[in-house]
């Protein structure tokens, strides 16, 4: 079977990141992962950023950007982006007045075409990084995320379906992959145990809500949840994705140990 390209989403080692961005870029590499995906440049200026990953023989396939932060300073922040190598960009999270199902949400869609073309003139197509709340049901009947990529034509906008959020929403990841053939051209590999809970953002450090409710939802290293992988990694294949991606909110143990353990099952299966 033929396999792609596996990259770490460095949001996965951030706190190693954070503390010697060098050393862990190294350790990453060594776990055998050829390429990242950025989510942050922990104030290093781009051109030594991409000389740190370069040394360290690893490439930027795309990047998670903030949409505020696109739409506060649009032409800083791709140019920094691009100066690194990045093939594309992601927009990562939406704030919740800027979400499916809130008055906020057209002003949104504007936005992502402006950001897309403008993302698109420099060679780097603009992708979205969905979680679990676009899956809310619009006027029309449809969800939010395929409205969306409805609404902004594939030439501006592609996807880069995360599969752990499109199965914490009750759908099937592998049906939602081939949906978007030809328009995924990454795929967010990602396993979790338990079921959908109101800690869950709390978890990748989005938002911070007091619940006195039991918490049963736990990320876990690729292989070590309720996730099928294999035909996940085939519908990618078959959908013409160009990369997946490893990545883990939070952990139980050290975060490095947890990217390794991703990147050896994954290893277990031929990729």
């Amino acid at each position: 079977m033929k396999t792609l390209p596996v990259a770490l989403q460095i949001y996965t080692v951030r706190d190693e990141a954070e503390r010697d961005f060098a050393k862990t870029m190294r350790a990453v590499h060594e776990m055998g992962y050829d390429y990242v995906e950025p989510a942050g440049l922990y104030g290093i200026p781009a051109p030594e950023y991409r000389r740190i990953l370069e040394e360290n023989g690893l490439k930027a396939i795309c990047a998670h950007v903030p949409i505020v932060e696109l739409i506060s300073d649009l032409d800083r922040t791709l140019a920094d982006y691009r100066e690194i190598g990045c093939e594309y960009l992601a927009i990562p999270y939406l704030p919740e007045e800027m979400r499916p199902g809130t008055p906020g949400f057209a002003e949104t869609l504007r936005q992502i075409e402006r950001i897309a073309r403008a993302s698109a003139a420099l060679g780097m197509p603009l992708l979205y990084h969905n979680h679990d709340f676009e899956f809310v049901q619009m006027e029309d009947g449809s969800f939010g995320l395929d409205y969306l990529y409805r609404v902004i034509p594939a030439e501006l906008l592609q996807t880069e379906l995360d599969v752990c959020w499109v199965k914490v929403a009750g759908q099937d990841p592998v049906s939602y992959i081939r949906r978007y053939a030809g328009r995924s051209p990454i795929v967010h590999l990602k396993d979790f145990v338990g079921e959908k809970s109101e800690n869950m953002y709390e978890l990748i450090g989005m938002e911070k809500k007091p619940s006195a409710a039991p918490q049963s939802f736990a990320f876990r290293p690729v292989g070590q949840g309720v996730q099928d992988f294999p035909p996940i990694l085939e519908a990618a294949v078959e959908a013409a994705a160009r990369y997946v991606v490893v990545e883990q909110d939070a952990w139980q143990g050290p975060s490095l140990a947890a990217a390794r353990e991703s990147r050896e099952y994954l290893r277990s299966l031929g990729w």
